[in-house]
């Protein structure tokens, strides 16, 4: 019988590690041969069902150790450091990695019995249950037939999220279908925010895109997403700086100028704070890294 981790072996690139997009929107296979650096990123909301290796997300104050078997939730856009601790050539880390639909939430939880508890912890690991993982499978097994998959891949991803909603995760999930709700509201702060990071936007402007007070939705946005609007607005700037270093070989300078700053000695110091290291030593660093690798 076919397993969940078969089929993501055969739906994974074997020539690179890192993640893979599959032909269904929003839904990726990750792979790596390796443990990994830490990496910065600010997720938006997904599902993670780790099929093979170990990973360590860190959300906050929070430390989140999972291993195969375990789903890693994220339901808000939330700043994390993540690394996968378990990989190796014999025994590659896989985990497949679905975009959560506040779309299909909203329609889902529509038609199935409230519940009174909300859970308003914005990341979290759970066993991965049966359901979820059989849900999982029918979705990554239809890459197999390309021509049903326009049909039918919006079905299997409805019933995944359906199985989500209807176990251990669904009280976390839920808020994500409420399209007048704090999380949604914030989401489109975030969206805006997401889209014009390099420039300076007023606070009004983002409660405005959120429908709120000013002075609500910087209490909201912290709720949400653990960060101010300003701390978020520099966390986004700071990884894609980070990006255009490694990816591009742009200069300190350069990538500041690009993500929005004026003074390159502040942005040495943040991106120092943040990463550990100057901007120069740390694109070396990572450099040395991929060089001793390949």
């Amino acid at each position: 019988m076919t397993t969940l981790l078969d089929a993501a072996r055969r739906h994974s690139s074997a020539a690179a590690d890192g993640p893979a997009p599959t032909a269904v929107p929003g839904l990726a296979i990750v792979r790596a041969t390796a443990p990994s650096a830490l990496l910065h990123d600010v997720q938006r909301p997904l599902a993670c069902l780790v099929l093979q290796g170990a990973k360590r997300v860190t959300s906050g104050a929070r430390v989140f150790e999972f291993a195969a078997g375990d789903s890693l939730l994220v339901t808000a856009d939330v700043p994390t450091v993540s690394q996968i601790t378990q990989a190796s050539v014999a025994a590659p880390y896989y985990s497949l990695v679905l975009e959560l639909d506040a779309g299909v939430i909203a329609d889902l939880v529509a038609q199935m019995p409230s519940t009174a508890a909300i859970d308003e912890a914005p990341v979290r690991v759970d066993p991965t249950e049966t359901e979820t993982a059989a849900a999982a499978l029918r979705l990554v097994e239809l890459l197999d037939r390309p021509a049903a998959l326009p049909v039918l891949h919006a079905q299997r991803v409805r019933e995944m999220h359906y199985w989500l909603l209807a176990g251990r995760h669904g009280d976390a999930i839920r808020k994500l279908g409420w399209p007048d709700g704090h999380v949604q509201r914030v989401a489109r702060a975030v969206r805006l925010l997401r889209r014009e990071y390099a420039r300076a936007i007023p606070i009004e402007r983002l409660a405005g895109e959120a429908d709120m007070s000013p002075s609500s939705f910087h209490q909201h946005f912290r709720r949400v997403t653990t960060l101010s609007p300003l701390q978020f607005q520099k966390r986004l700037r700071l990884i894609e700086a980070r990006r255009l270093m490694q990816s591009q070989g742009a200069s300190a300078s350069t990538a500041a100028h690009a993500v929005g700053y004026e003074s390159v000695p502040q942005f040495t110091r943040e991106y120092g704070r943040m990463f550990g290291q100057p901007p120069a030593a740390d694109a070396r660093r990572v450099r040395e890294r991929v060089r001793d690798s390949a």
